[in-house]
């Protein structure tokens, strides 16, 4: 992979880690993803405006990527509701690479080569360390960054092939964001009743911090599906998922979490073992 792929998806981990972070921070969890959203919704119909679209092909893909990237907002919310950004988030992001490798070589009959075997443990071991504090359940919501990874998982399956059909990365990834971004807003209010709907448009100094992280995040993973475009998408994946280690100490330096050795060695070895596996 050249270097300066290599530089933007670590840039596009620090990115991640960084909304990660700002959600994890948020009172109103679901309000802030949904603010997200509709940053992203807007960045994306400017991008959908100016672009050729994308072929035919990646339209089903497109689809399929924004209603999984519903499911992952709601139980990374969900996840955030109990669960500190340094448990969680190495949790949700370690697994995804192992899914996927694990899913290819039980569905596609792809095999797995001692490296990645390797990998494959570092994570494990990594997620357990993370979720078991002796015998007990160090992460209450556990199921729901497990989750979230799974998801995580088949939104990149999905993205991997989808803008590979497209003929156009920036396009695809401006239409399946708009898709996604605009559907976000309709669970809100289905979940919250319509009532709520209009302090999405209040301005106020978190709406302002909400629509800020909503743009970062489009710009993480629109570094990710331009790096896939090109790049074999385990590699793009796992090199991805160092975020694990920014997370873990902004989680310490900004939001007053314990970075015990424990902790950061666990976080250390799922961001190991996700490139391994790449």
């Amino acid at each position: 992979m050249p270097i300066h792929l290599v530089l933007l998806i670590l840039l596009a981990a620090l990115l991640h880690a960084g909304w990660n972070a700002l959600l994890r921070a948020g009172s109103d969890r679901l309000w802030s993803m949904t603010v997200m959203c509709l940053a992203v919704a807007a960045a994306s119909m400017v991008g959908c405006a100016l672009l050729v679209p994308p072929a035919r092909a990646s339209w089903p893909y497109a689809v399929l990527s924004a209603v999984l990237h519903v499911g992952y907002n709601l139980f990374l919310v969900r996840s955030y509701r109990s669960g500190e950004l340094g448990q969680t988030y190495p949790i949700a992001r370690g697994c995804s690479p192992l899914l996927v490798t694990l899913g290819a070589a039980l569905v596609a009959g792809e095999k797995v080569g001692p490296v990645a075997l390797v990998g494959i443990a570092l994570v494990s071991v990594g997620i357990i360390c993370l979720a078991l504090r002796g015998r007990r359940l160090a992460v209450p919501g556990l199921p729901y960054a497990l989750g979230t990874g799974c998801f995580i998982a088949a939104y990149s399956v999905a993205d991997g092939i989808g803008v590979r059909l497209s003929g156009t990365p920036m396009a695809y990834t401006a239409w399946m964001c708009a898709l996604w971004a605009i559907l976000m807003p309709l669970v809100y209010v289905g979940l919250r009743g319509w009532p709520c709907a209009r302090r999405l448009f209040t301005p106020s100094p978190a709406f302002g911090i909400a629509f800020g992280g909503g743009l970062v995040s489009l710009l993480a993973y629109g570094i990710v599906i331009h790096a896939m475009s090109s790049a074999p998408m385990g590699a793009v994946s796992a090199l991805r998922e160092t975020s694990v280690l920014f997370a873990a100490l902004i989680g310490y330096l900004f939001l007053g979490e314990s970075l015990g050795a424990m902790r950061l060695l666990a976080c250390v070895a799922i961001a190991a073992g996700t490139v391994m596996i790449g």
